[in-house]
């Protein structure tokens, strides 16, 4: 029994101090992944290790030079940036959790909670803090001698970039109001209707279709064709039957601007209607009935009424689409690239960063895109501390 007892201990005692090693390689994993990512040539580089360890030099070579099929050094790239960033953080809280087990009551209620704060804070420094700061700094230099100047900013001013910037404050006005009022007005009249919830889901359901699979829709929508052809486009096929002329939407300025922010309005109205009817439902009945009493209007019970007491969750729902508009991209890049006077800001970066190798000018108009949703969110943390949250 001695013996049984004993290695039982033993086996108890291992078992503690092996959960703790977890920490340790998680943390490496952690460590490993933000290096291997980090390198440009890290993928093309292990891949090649790998095929020279298995003895075929010229698929190494050609993966190194980017002559061969890149998918299978993407492939890996992906499987490191997993295994680090979720096998990695996992390891790393279970075996810190489990270090901290092994010290006196005391000494955990004080470490705990720092087990998992702290991690989080260095992710949020190093993903966030980080590049941001290095943002703002590549924005103010040079490209070719890497020193300070201001040339990245003063060229946000040409014609074309600055183009950029004003539709970008197109989008922000129309698509952010646009949807917005629609949400307000759909969840006004569909409450308390018969069958509120099937008409509520026709409305909320372009919310589930990604920015991407509603361009590709809506190119069908708005696809032209020459003048005594079938138009299969549904806006040419319905302006054709109303006696109009053919318009090649995507390729007119500047309407095809308008055409795009119509997209982003169809996909964000539900997620307006979606949260303002909630707040409406919220608005005490005492109020509506005493306001009928009064003798108002629905008009004036709507408007007068109900939408000053839902203030707060119109505001946060502006402040959410709105800085969902200002990074807009994927619809810009699949309907026209940016071409025909539809560029906006997060396309533009796109290009100076990936296509023409403007460093300085892609931050520069990065932190254009920063200093626009500050507003935003000082406009929405002030609509939070008058309601009294984290006052």
């Amino acid at each position: 029994m001695a013996v049984t007892t004993s290695g039982a201990g033993n086996g108890s005692n291992a078992g503690r101090w092996l959960l703790p090693l977890g920490a340790l390689l998680g943390l490496v994993l952690v460590g490993f992944g933000l290096v291997f990512l980090a390198d440009k040539q890290g993928a093309q580089n292990l891949l090649g290790s790998i095929f020279d360890v298995i003895g075929n030099p010229d698929a190494a070579a050609g993966v190194r030079n980017g002559t061969s099929d890149q998918i299978l050094a993407k492939l890996v790239l992906a499987g490191v940036a997993l295994l680090a960033g979720v096998g990695g953080i996992w390891l790393l809280y279970i075996g810190l959790s489990a270090l901290v087990a092994l010290l006196g009551p005391r000494w955990q209620e004080r470490l705990i909670p720092w087990v998992f704060i702290v991690p989080a804070l260095l992710l949020l420094f190093g993903f966030l803090v980080y590049p941001s700061a290095v943002t703002i700094i590549t924005s103010f230099t040079s490209d070719r001698t890497g020193e300070f100047t201001l040339q990245n900013w003063a060229d946000l001013l040409k014609p074309d970039i600055f183009a950029a910037i004003r539709n970008n404050i197109i989008w922000l006005l129309v698509a952010t109001t646009g949807s917005v009022l629609l949400g307000l007005l759909i969840a006004g009249m569909f409450d308390r209707i018969r069958r509120e919830a099937l008409a509520k889901t026709f409305i909320f359901l372009p919310l589930a279709i990604s920015l991407v699979g509603a361009s590709v829709i809506w190119r069908f929508v708005y696809t032209w064709r020459p003048p005594g052809t079938p138009q299969y486009g549904l806006l040419n096929a319905v302006w054709t039957t109303l006696g109009g002329q053919p318009v090649d939407w995507i390729h007119t300025s500047p309407i095809n601007t308008y055409l795009l922010i119509v997209i982003m309005i169809w996909l964000q109205t539900g997620f307006a209607m979606v949260i303002l009817s909630a707040a409406i439902k919220g608005v005490s009945t005492e109020i509506i009935e005493a306001a009928r009493l009064d003798g108002a209007t629905e008009r004036q019970l709507f408007f007068r009424v109900i939408v000053p007491m839902i203030r707060g969750s119109i505001i946060a729902v502006v402040t959410t689409i709105a800085i969902a508009v200002l990074k807009i991209f994927d619809i810009v890049y699949v309907m026209t690239g940016g071409r025909f006077d539809t560029d906006v800001v997060a396309n533009r970066m796109f290009l100076e960063a990936f296509q023409y190798f403007n460093d300085g000018r892609a931050a520069a108009l990065a932190a254009v895109l920063f200093i626009g949703v500050l507003p935003v969110m000082y406009f929405n943390l002030r609509n939070l501390r008058e309601q009294g949250v984290g006052a």
